[in-house]
């Protein structure tokens, strides 16, 4: 018999968490409209808007408010993200921007002056402004056709009614009790997550949990719109919350937020025929990409028959991403807040310059990558990918940061609160938990959003949408939803052999070539060592959602089998 977990939450989510369990993936095409997110019943909501006469925002914000629900571990009310909308009737691509801020009370020196070096990773002084209610609601405004009530009511529905735990859900619950063992100092902090999210460390596959404090929040946000959540009650008790236990956040922090909305990064023809659609800064995820792919490109005639057994394919991709990776770490930041040289990091001279320095039979030393010497040496997300019986498509990334954000959660409404703020580079010179050193321009001030890896991803083939995709996975979303990508345009595979075949990961420094433990071509990983690569394994490289649009129209889609997902449509 299935137990049942009474849980009064809003969730956040984590980019650490490792996934459980790789069982291949399946091939889903639907005639009009698919939506691929990371939890079946996510994908199902979105397919449900579809079905209902919605477009793919419309799809994409009941996906997103169910993952709130459904996947408390990876994203959700008490976080962030990004978007990026293609809107076929007037052919414009959009990013929305509603990316976690700092507090008015943040300081570039409040984390590397402070006594405990994980104040930016857990607890009060860790949490951004949450930017996910208002992103959502203005997406849904500005481009949707479905009123809140409709596009919140499966998020609702299973907030009230109660969904099953699957093995992703448990694989968060187990980081939650590694951290907890590791630093107890925050185990009176992150008592009320463990007790009420993770079910004292008892909680089962097959277990129901249900949230009727997240249903009422929804229920009022539905009502209201993003004023109750911003105001009043609910935003009361998160400045509370965080007040008692060491941080500053202020209800006029919360009542000033607002999404940002610009015109998306296009790149110009790739391999002749596809242009990427994607995030400007503060995500790092957009240049990077687009770096990537135009470095490849411009060196693709030197490798014959590019695939995941030829050494110098391989080797191309591990030194274009060593590039980006170094730029990341020396340019990248908020743009509003510091210069980001976009237009130089993206233009022909410095790309072509960059490609050509890449040696084919042999890496390089740290200080060989991007624009500058490295500095001295001293996992909660989630994406889902939409396209509708139109053509207009979504690419959806969200998080909290680390599994379960920062460990801390509002008791009166459970919201469990991000920890964003240890994307900015908290201390100087330092790795964050990701193990990605980032330069001085992202450091901590008020009002200023973190850099990210979050990198969703529209392409387009002679004006019209071939793929959507993006991924979870920390610095592993560049990397892992890039492979993807070049797996379906330029490799040929289906959706579902693109996000089931093993990925690697390099991002500069640490200086270490990683292959998913699943790569079993161990002949090519000892012809990277031939080439100079310091070689490791890691669990996996993202987790990735993707649609491909077929040439007929229909819309084939793939869930990650990583974190088992599964696309729905119709």
């Amino acid at each position: 018999m299935k137990r049942w977990l009474v849980l009064c939450l809003i969730c956040a989510g984590c980019a650490a968490t490792e996934p459980i369990g790789f069982d291949g993936s399946t091939e889903h095409v639907y005639d009009r409209g698919a939506v691929a997110a990371d939890h079946p019943l996510a994908s199902e909501a979105g397919a449900r808007m579809l079905r209902a006469g919605g477009n793919a925002v419309d799809a994409a914000v009941a996906a997103s408010f169910c993952l709130s629900v459904v996947d408390p571990f990876s994203c959700g009310i008490g976080g962030g993200g990004f978007m990026v909308v293609w809107d076929p009737r007037t052919r414009e691509a959009w990013a929305l921007n509603y990316r976690e801020t700092a507090p008015a009370s943040m300081r570039p020196d409040t984390f590397a002056t402070h006594e405990d070096p994980l104040a930016s990773r857990y607890g009060a002084l860790s949490v951004g402004v949450p930017g996910n209610v208002a992103g959502l609601l203005e997406a849904l405004e500005r481009w949707g056709t479905l009123d809140r009530a409709t596009v919140l009511a499966p998020a609702i529905e299973h907030a009230a009614d109660g969904f099953e735990v699957n093995a992703a859900y448990l694989s968060a619950v187990d980081w939650v009790r590694s951290v907890r063992a590791r630093h107890a100092r925050l185990q009176p902090m992150s008592q009320w997550v463990w007790d009420h999210l993770c079910g004292g460390g008892t909680i089962a596959v097959g277990d129901i949990v249900r949230q009727p404090g997240q249903a009422e929040v929804l229920r009022r946000i539905a009502r209201s719109g993003a004023a109750a959540f911003y105001e009043g009650p609910v935003a009361e008790a998160i400045v509370d919350t965080i007040a008692a236990h060491g941080g500053d956040m202020s209800l006029d922090d919360l009542r000033g937020y607002a999404p940002v909305t610009a015109a998306a990064l296009r790149s110009p023809l790739v391999f002749d025929r596809f242009t990427l659609l994607s995030m400007p800064p503060p995500s790092s995820g957009g240049i990077a990409m687009q770096q990537m792919l135009r470095m490849i490109d411009h060196r693709l005639g030197e490798v014959t028959d590019p695939s995941l057994d030829n050494p110098r394919w391989v080797h191309l991709v591990t030194e274009t991403m060593k590039h980006a990776f170094a730029d990341r770490a020396t340019h990248l930041a908020d743009g509003t807040f510091q210069p980001v040289p976009v237009e130089r990091l993206l233009s022909r001279p410095y790309v072509v310059g960059r490609a050509d320095a890449i040696d084919l039979d042999r890496t390089g030393r740290p200080a060989d990558y991007g624009s500058t010497a490295p500095p001295p040496s001293d996992s909660g997300t989630s994406h889902l990918s939409v396209v509708d019986t139109d053509g207009m498509a979504v690419a959806c990334t969200e998080t909290i940061n680390l599994s379960f954000g920062s460990l801390l959660a509002v008791p009166a409404y459970g919201i469990v609160l991000n920890d964003e703020l240890d994307d900015f580079t908290a201390r100087p010179g330092e790795a964050n938990a990701f193990g990605l050193v980032q330069s001085s321009g992202n450091a901590p001030e008020a009002g200023k959003r973190p850099l990210s890896s979050m990198s969703p991803t529209i392409v387009l083939e002679e004006g019209r949408v071939r793929l959507v995709a993006g991924a979870s996975g920390g610095p592993r979303i560049i990397t892992g939803t890039m492979q993807v990508i070049l797996n379906c345009l330029l490799l040929e595979m289906t959706p579902a052999r693109a996000v089931a075949a093993a990925r690697f990961h390099h991002q500069w420094l640490p200086d270490t070539l990683q292959f998913e433990e699943r790569w079993t071509d161990h002949s090519l990983i000892e012809s990277m060592e031939g080439r100079g690569h310091v070689v490791g394994r890691r669990r996996d490289v993202g987790v990735v959602q993707v649609v491909e649009v077929l040439p007929d129209g229909r819309k084939r889609a793939a869930s990650d089998p990583r974190k088992g997902g599964r696309p729905a449509g119709h």
